[in-house]
């Protein structure tokens, strides 16, 4: 029995060393995980953003507010980094990006062969389709509807081009801040606004002046943008996107900025 005994005791020593050792290796995994995601400061994930595209970007006093705004907190929460955003024109964010500036782009920006041609990105974030905005009370009703009537578009943006394929328009009118557009269509200066359907789904929830009656499935869809060859910063972030998306904190984010949850 004595025997027995120790030899129990042995073997409790044994698989408490076995589980601390299991424990050990696996903080080591953590760590080597955190160790592959290198960024340009130390403990810091830089953000290169256009801030003038609300709701995924926009300025609120000195602070940048928006949807992607609150992803990248908790994307880079997820990661172990701190999030620095870095403001940026359009036309000079994704030459930033190859020049190190930032470490990352995210900034509604779509997912197409000639952005992949320069950048790499991560798994998709949010669907980007297209849609028809109007004045609440409008007659048009449907795309058919907007024969003979005047659109409004973001100057080189998908919207436009999806404009630019309807027919029977009676003019489309190009405005350089969609803001702008929505300002015309509430005043009666034009009947429509095509754009992005969460943009559109936005102003017209915060405005209450509009409303959604069409959303045109495009197959457009957001990423964020990882410099050419930055292979372990975009799996890193795919991975913690994946997890923001199966525990509900992206639906929560979703909600928060455009009133519906939307799984993705």
């Amino acid at each position: 029995m004595r025997g027995r005994r120790r030899l129990t005791a042995l073997t409790l020593m044994i698989v408490a060393a076995l589980v601390l050792a299991s424990l050990t290796v696996g903080c080591g995994e953590n760590k080597a995980t955190e160790a592959k995601v290198t960024t340009l400061e130390p403990g810091i994930l830089m953000m290169g953003s256009d801030t003038f595209y609300p709701p995924f970007e926009s300025i609120e006093g000195d602070k940048v507010v928006g949807f992607d705004v609150d992803l990248a907190t908790e994307l880079t929460k997820r990661l172990g980094l701190e999030l620095d955003i870095i403001r940026t024109r359009w036309d000079e964010i994704i030459p930033g990006l190859q020049s190190d500036k930032y470490d990352i782009i995210m900034s509604a920006m779509l997912i197409t062969p000639e952005h992949s041609k320069e950048i790499s990105f991560s798994d998709p974030y949010i669907d980007a389709d297209q849609s028809i905005a109007v004045k609440t009370g409008s007659p048009i009703n449907s795309e058919d509807d907007l024969e003979d009537k005047v659109v409004g578009v973001w100057l080189d943006t998908p919207g436009q081009m999806t404009a630019e394929k309807m027919s029977g328009l009676k003019e489309i009118r190009k405005f350089d801040n969609i803001l702008r557009a929505f300002e015309n269509l509430e005043l009666g200066e034009i009947d429509a606004i095509v754009n992005d359907y969460p943009v559109n789904a936005y102003f017209s929830k915060t405005r209450g002046k509009t409303e959604v009656i069409k959303k045109i499935i495009t197959q457009e869809k957001y990423g964020i943008g990882v410099k050419k060859g930055n292979n372990r910063l975009r799996l890193a972030i795919n991975d913690a996107l994946k997890r923001i998306k199966e525990d509900g904190t992206y639906n929560n984010i979703y909600k928060k900025w455009f009133g519906i949850k939307k799984t993705t």
